[in-house]
Order: C-alpha cells, then structure tokens, then sequence
C-alpha cells in the first residue's frame, strides 16, 4: 500500500463528510468517546491548513486536526482516526507525528496536548514528550470542554466540575522542553558518569563503590 499524508487544503473538502462518518462509527464500536465535529467544522480545518489527511490515491486512509484555544496558548491535536484496513500499519504514528510537527511550526511556543481513552493515542504522545498532567493544568477555556458535549462520557465529566473524566490529560510544554535541553544530562556507563557536552563541560567523573 502507498498512503501519502499531507497537510490538508481546500482540494481535501470532499472527504469532510468520509470523515465524520469513520469518526462516529469508530466511537461506536470502541464503545468510549471521541467529541463529534461536523463535516462544516472539517472543512474550516482543512481550507486553514490546520488539519493533515493520509489518503491512497484517491482513497481516505486517515485525518488528524489542530485546535487553538486560550488565544493560541494551547493548541490541541485532534480526531485521529485511521480507516479500518490501514490499521496495524503504523499509520496512525505517523499521522500524529505529522500533526504534531505541524502544530510546533504553526504555534511554536503554545502548550499542545491531547485527552484521549485511547491507549494507543497515549503511547504515541508520550513518544514524541507528552507527560501525563490533570485537567487542571490544560486550558480553561470554555469552549474547548464545551466541544465534548458530544462525547459519550461527558455526563461523567460535567458531574466531576469538569475536572476529571475517562480520557486522561497529556501535556507537551515546549518551555519545559527547551529548559531540558540545557540540563546536564548524566549517562550512566558502568562506573562512569559522562556529562553531556552540550554543555561544554567534556570531563569523566570516575565513580566508587
């Protein structure tokens, strides 16, 4: 199989309504639950660039899309879905790698993150640095948690005061990230510890028992 994935524009609008369906009929057979979008809603994200499509040929493989909230300081990639018969190809890695890597092009000082039930969509993010925070530390804006009304699960978060639910909250702070770069980075290497030379310090401190 030959799947391309792209950043989608204008010429993707005729998969929008492919796209909604595969998302609503993923939600049912998973039985947990994935906040629908309408085909209108697709569209704007595919016409702003803000949304990657996988397709072979002419056939839709797989979408993914970025939300902004809190004025661009969070920015939320969402609705991964990979059709049926492109799964258990890694498709769905490279699809959010892809999406990910446009929203650090797109908004790169924003906080991006992610709530999923999906275990598969947890490992991906905590590959690409993702860590595991409550809902307390992702945007409080009302929109974004009013976009799960249409979630099977969000009479579980309303009673929680909308601190807790059934996906869990993962966060990719780029700060955090950028300060990591920086910090000595100590790797073991039998009775060694080697300091990272990033930062310019290339001596071997011997270690004793």
């Amino acid at each position: 199989m030959n799947v391309n994935i792209y950043v989608a524009d204008a010429s993707h609008v005729v998969y929008a309504d492919a796209i909604c369906e595969l998302v609503y009929k993923s939600a049912l057979e998973r039985g947990t639950g994935i906040a629908k979008r309408s085909p209108d809603y697709i569209a704007q994200k595919m016409v702003s660039g803000k949304a990657v499509i996988a397709l072979e040929g002419n056939e839709l493989a797989g979408f993914a899309y970025i939300e902004t909230w809190s004025h661009s300081k969070f920015v939320a990639n969402s609705g991964l879905i990979v059709a049926h018969k492109y799964r258990g190809m890694g498709l769905s890695k490279k699809i959010k790698t892809k999406v990910f890597n446009l929203s650090r092009k797109l908004y790169p000082e924003a906080k991006i993150f992610s709530i999923t039930t999906g275990l598969a969509v947890m490992k991906l993010n905590t590959q690409l640095g993702f860590k595991p925070v409550t809902f307390s530390e992702l945007t409080d804006d009302v929109d974004f948690w009013k976009g799960c009304e249409g979630c099977v699960n969000f009479d579980v978060l309303k009673r929680n005061n909308y601190k807790m639910c059934l996906c869990t909250g993962l966060l990719y702070d780029p700060v955090e990230k950028g300060r990591s770069k920086i910090t000595p980075a100590l790797v073991s290497a039998g009775k060694t510890l080697i300091i990272n030379p990033l930062i310019k310090i290339n001596s071997i401190i011997s270690l004793k028992k």
